[in-house]
């Protein structure tokens, strides 16, 4: 090695020591005719003393390897957030091993940092902030400590492929041509679903990897093209096994790398409890304002619009947001309002509890009577706001929801505080799509349904079929997915046949999967972490971007490498292959 010692090393025990450091110029100050130079790596900082013949010509940035000895710092000097704040080094020599050519774009330590896009394009200049830095510590903890759990409980790290078959149900698969067989294209994997099922009936037992996927599908806002899960599957297992081994794994994680204890046993919730009490499947249940059903209140109302909703099996529902009048304009609630009607429900109302249980909103002139009993249903205090949504269940659910978590985020931030995880269980099995005019399967087509749900419903009404599904919700977020998958050939072609698939499409994607089941497949089931959105959880960042080392922008490009990119014409021969506008 260069050096002796890390930058975050030196403390007291080391005074007058020789010593070798390496690092990058932090910073450069001289005070009263002495030079002070901040010397940085990965571990922290380290204050060093040149000389004025030492310091000329050295830049912030510029790569050093220096020789001196550790001192004690004077009492007025000594820094308390520094791990090396009680002594210094006094150089003897200084090798500039590298020297920026030009002022950086910028600078790691600067206050104001510039876009994203100039963040991603200098990620390496970005990458040695150490706040950024620390993110992929905790990153590399945590793949050790599952690691560490996930093997400690007899499961095997195993690879699958990266290049493997295209099998499209869902977002479209990223393509790689195949050169030795023209016209033929393999594709990256979106998850190693199937790999690991066939590793059930390989008799693997219990596998895992922390594994790259691909999904070719319009970016959101924070979304990648390529992503990283903790993937796990066990065989001989009903539900709760994998969720004791996946709560044990959990806990682990955050025991080991934050020192936070979560709850012994996580929260559950089935999908239709969550959606009704939230709006979501995967609520923040720290912003508390949970949605309540309203319509007995309005049972009897003379609001037409109201009682038409009310008479064709519609529902009322409410939740209140606590303390909040004070903040409100008439522009607040038609905000509220356009919000509601972007998730196709026609209206809002609202009203506010004033002193004297006065109450003023919408329409009060037709529904106060219904609006004093939706504040005692609500236990409303003074100032406290009440928005009402009222149409078809699903709709009213899916808007309040929506409404309920733009609410939280823009005005209760301050209560996302420590971190809220459970479960959410009893997933309908598949949902109808509007567009193919199909049913098309809500996680994964080889999901097992609910046996008894599966008899009653296949024939009359498919969308009642629950999944033995189950996801982990943490802030939020759906950080995890899983389900017992089924493990019968007959089982999974009538499941195919609820997808409305044709045998010989299932025979072209999935036969050699239909062919492992004629040879004894155990019951097995598994799950899958999102790892990215863990630790961003865990880093307490909003964007996956940072903490993936080299991210693509929400339009998936690189800044930094200029991907996605043409290539030459020959090699595009070599595949077979020619652009449309090529002559």
């Amino acid at each position: 090695m260069l050096r002796t010692h890390t930058c975050g090393e030196l403390c007291k025990k080391h005074i007058g020591q020789k010593v070798t450091l390496t690092g990058w110029v932090d910073r450069i100050r001289n005070l009263g005719g002495v030079n002070f130079v901040m010397l940085r790596d990965r571990y922290g900082l380290t204050q060093v003393i040149f000389s004025s013949e030492m310091v000329k010509g050295i830049k912030r940035e510029s790569v050093l390897l220096i020789t001196g000895s550790v001192r004690e710092r004077p009492n007025e000097t000594v820094n308390p957030d520094l791990s090396t704040g009680e002594i210094e080094v006094v150089a003897d020599s200084v090798e500039v091993l590298s020297s920026p050519l030009e002022d950086l774009p910028f600078y790691p330590t600067d206050t104001k940092p510039p876009s994203e896009e100039i963040r991603l394009k200098y990620r390496y200049i970005d990458l040695r902030n150490r706040e950024v830095m620390n993110r992929f510590i905790i990153r590399h903890k945590v793949s050790q400590a599952v690691r560490n759990y996930l093997s400690s409980e007899d499961f095997l790290e195993i690879e699958t492929p990266f290049l493997t078959k295209s099998t499209p149900e869902g977002a479209r698969d990223f393509l790689v041509p195949a050169r030795i067989k023209s016209g033929t294209f393999y594709a990256l994997p979106q998850s190693p679903q199937i790999f690991k099922q066939l590793l059930m009936i390989a008799g693997t037992d219990r596998y895992f990897q922390i594994v790259r996927c691909f999904r070719d599908e319009d970016l959101r806002a924070d979304r990648q093209p390529e992503f990283t899960q903790i993937d796990l599957e066990m065989s001989f297992v009903t539900m709760e096994d994998v969720i004791k081994v996946t709560e044990g794994m959990f806990k682990h994680v955050f025991r080991e790398v934050l020192g936070v204890d979560l709850p012994n046993n996580f929260d559950r919730y089935s999908y239709n409890q969550c959606m009704n009490e939230y709006g979501s499947d995967k609520p923040d249940r720290r912003i508390g304002m949970k949605l309540f059903d309203v319509t007995d209140c309005f049972e009897n109302t003379s609001f037409g619009v109201i009682s038409n909703v009310v008479d064709s099996g519609g529902v009322v529902k409410a939740f209140k947001i606590e303390n909040f009048s004070q903040k409100t304009s008439r522009k607040t609630f038609q905000e509220f309002e356009d919000i509601v009607k972007s998730m196709s429900l026609k209206g809002l109302l609202w009203f506010t509890l004033n002193d004297g249980n006065d109450i003023r909103g919408s329409a009060i002139k037709y529904l106060k009577r219904e609006y004093s009993m939706t504040a005692s249903r609500l236990e409303m205090n003074t100032n406290d706001v009440c928005v009402l949504g009222a149409g078809k269940r699903e709709v009213v659910n899916r808007a309040l929801g929506e409404l309920r978590r733009i609410v939280g985020d823009t005005y209760f931030s301050h209560l996302k505080t420590g971190f809220d995880i459970f479960w959410v269980l009893d997933f309908p099995l598949l949902e109808w799509n509007e567009d193919e005019q199909r049913y098309v399967a809500q996680h994964h087509p080889f999901t097992m349904p609910n046996i008894q749900d599966l008899e009653e419903y296949e024939a009359k009404d498919p969308s009642k079929i629950r999944a033995q599904s189950y996801d982990i919700v943490i802030n939020g977020f759906e950080v995890a997915s899983g389900s017992i998958r089924i493990h019968d050939r007959d089982l999974q072609k009538r499941v195919f046949r609820l997808l409305d698939l044709e045998d010989k499409d299932v025979e072209n994607k999935f036969g050699f999967l239909l062919e492992a089941f004629k040879y004894g497949a155990p019951p097995h089931g598994g799950i899958a972490v999102g790892l990215d959105r863990l630790i961003a959880i865990m880093c307490r960042t909003s964007s996956i971007r940072d903490v993936i080392a080299f991210p693509k922008t929400s339009s998936g490009s690189c800044p930094l490498t200029g991907a996605p990119c043409e290539v030459e014409k020959d090699q595009l021969a070599e595949l077979g292959l020619k652009r449309e506008d090529s002559k």
